[in-house]
Order: C-alpha cells, then structure tokens, then sequence
C-alpha cells in the first residue's frame, strides 16, 4: 500500500510539471481502461465486481 501511495504521489508532481502527460494518460486509459481502479475500490467494490465477473463467466458457460 504505501508502495502504491508513494507512486502515486510521484506520479501527481509529475502531471503538475508536465500537464499534458495527464492528458495523455487519460486518453490511454479511455481506450485501454484502468484495471488498478478496480483493485483500489473498498470492500464493496470488490464485493460487487467478483459478483459481475462470476455472472459473466456463468452466462457464457450456459450459452455454450
């Protein structure tokens, strides 16, 4: 975690320095998605995202 935080906050000084990296790494993650929001998400998130992934994976399974 403060691994994590530590990058994080790197990261902001450097969007700061350089405004337009952030703009490029919105459009990145606009078209590819940002995979990390997910594990970042609190207890609740999680909760109703490993529900979402089980139904998908069912819902192809009973489609076969």
């Amino acid at each position: 975690m403060d691994n994590r935080d530590e990058q994080e906050k790197k990261q902001i000084d450097e969007y700061k320095k350089k405004p337009f990296i952030n703009f490029a790494d919105s459009i990145n993650r606009s078209v590819i998605g940002d995979w990390g929001a997910i594990t970042r998400g609190g207890c609740l998130v999680r909760i109703v995202t490993t529900l979402v992934i089980i139904g998908i994976l069912l819902i192809f399974l009973l489609l076969k």
